[in-house]
């Protein structure tokens, strides 16, 4: 094994600067201020504040998935086939950013309360752009370097920073809203105001630190012009038949993002109605986030201690034991400190295992590339795109069908025991399965960075000849 220095030294083995790295991270900041307010908070803002009914905001959530999964390979092939003049990826964070912007706050403008065309009209619209940013921001990632150490800091960093974005959505976006609506609360026709303003604020900054992390990245590692013509959006399907690897990405994003949807769709409900302590949600929601501060920036250590896959089963199973600690604390209302402990076992979990996920793509980008020749790094984001997305509509539909089935009830101070048990399984027991099919999943991945390291450098060999 060649020793790092002769690695970092080698032809596509970039290091980046610490300010690359934050600038590269600032992107999913920003998308989370955007977009994790929308996936967080849509479905209590359509059922409590615009007026649908919760089955059919089910509805129009799986609706808008399905017309992801015809949307996003379309995406993938595109941003690999051509180039814009600032980039082959890093032009559509401005170019999508600025829309995706102006259609979040749209999505939550109570204009046309109770519409559910206007509904349909702003989300299906918000959902197409944010695939042509979140794309080539994830085929990004790819491009910068080969150098998997660099990628595991890279990705951490990443992380950090997104969490960040999600700490500002968790806990900000409860206060923001009481501080601008005009009663005072954020469940009711009247907070309307306090939703419109507060999702100005986080698009709009958004947007801002979307162009300092254009500015701040540079595409080094790109397939070469030569072969870009080759691209199709049949290259999805075979990259996905040959890529073991991606695969098993693939189910694991599904289960992840499905387990997170569902929890983070039902956090709400949970504090509102079952721990009857509205004044905590914008605390439980932050938690959900603030592990993410004392354990991203271990990863990279705790990785080359036990390896990726020991620390995907151990992050994992804590995220479970957090769940049915949830679960179980009995009457909850008169236990929030045990609820917030409960919360902060779950989120550690969560974070350290879904943060790490990510730095497994370019690992699979390379896998495909030894064995085609083409550095498609925008079509296998569209594929993980369209398997996350695949398991957020899970989350999208199952809360709400979950909340129509156990009898649920718009605008009620109450719920029933049933809706409340309902609530329950929303926040834990859903959450814990899906996390114990994706512990096996994962099970299944078979890159070491020894391999990886590897392909990298056969590839490096082969394009110098």
């Amino acid at each position: 094994m060649e020793s790092s220095l002769e690695r970092n030294n080698g032809r596509g083995f970039y290091k980046l600067s610490r300010l690359q790295r934050i600038g590269f991270g600032s992107g999913d900041l920003a998308q989370n201020l955007i977009y994790n307010t929308v996936s967080t908070y849509l479905l209590f803002f359509y059922t409590n504040v615009f007026g649908l009914n919760p089955a059919a905001a089910a509805a129009m959530f799986l609706v808008v998935r399905i017309i992801d999964a015809i949307w996003d390979p379309v995406v993938g092939a595109l941003v690999d086939k051509h180039s814009t003049r600032f980039g082959k990826y890093r032009g559509y964070l401005v170019f999508a950013g600025l829309p995706l912007s102006v259609l979040a706050i749209l999505v939550f403008w109570n204009g046309y309360s109770g519409s559910l065309i206007y509904a349909y009209v702003t989300y299906v619209g918000l959902s197409m752009l944010y695939t042509l940013l979140n794309v080539p921001y994830g085929a990004l990632n790819a491009s910068l370097t080969r150098d998997n150490d660099e990628i595991t800091k890279l990705t951490s960093t990443r992380m950090f920073l997104a969490n960040l974005g999600g700490l500002a959505v968790a806990y900000g976006v409860p206060v923001l809203v009481k501080l601008f609506s005009a009663d005072g609360t954020w469940d009711t026709k009247l907070s309307a105001s306090g939703w419109l303003i507060t999702m100005a604020i986080y698009a709009g900054v958004g947007f801002l630190i979307l162009l300092f992390c254009f500015s701040q990245t540079k595409e080094k590692v790109v397939m070469d012009d030569s072969k870009q013509d080759e691209v199709k959006v049949s290259d999805l399907v075979t990259e996905f038949k040959r890529n073991k690897p991606l695969r098993i990405l693939a189910f694991f994003f599904i289960t992840a993002f499905a387990m997170m949807s569902i929890g983070n769709a039902g956090g709400s409900y949970y504090m509102q109605y079952v721990v009857q302590a509205s004044d905590y949600v914008q605390w439980f929601n932050a938690l959900g986030s603030i592990p993410a501060f004392i354990f991203l920036p271990l990863v990279p250590r705790i990785k080359k201690l036990i390896g990726k896959k020991a620390m995907f089963l151990v992050f994992l199973g804590l995220a479970i034991i957090g769940m049915l600690f949830i679960y179980l604390i009995p009457n909850p209302q008169d236990h929030i400190a045990l609820v917030l402990i409960a919360q902060f076992i779950k989120s550690t979990g969560v974070i350290v295992a879904t943060g790490y996920m990510w730095a497994l793509v370019p690992e699979v980008i390379s896998y495909g590339e030894l064995q085609s020749g083409r550095r498609i790094s925008g079509v296998v984001n569209a594929l993980t795109g369209f398997f996350f997305k695949f398991g957020m509509a899970l989350g999208g539909v199952v809360p709400g069908f979950v909340l129509s089935w156990t009898g649920y009830v718009n605008d009620s101070e109450t719920q029933s025991g049933l809706a409340q048990q309902g609530i329950l399984w929303l926040v834990s027991v859903l959450p814990a399965l899906l996390l114990i099919l994706a512990m096996f999943i994962i099970s299944k991945y078979h890159l070491t960075d020894a391999k990886v390291y590897e392909i990298n450098k056969e590839i490096e060999s082969r394009d110098a000849n």
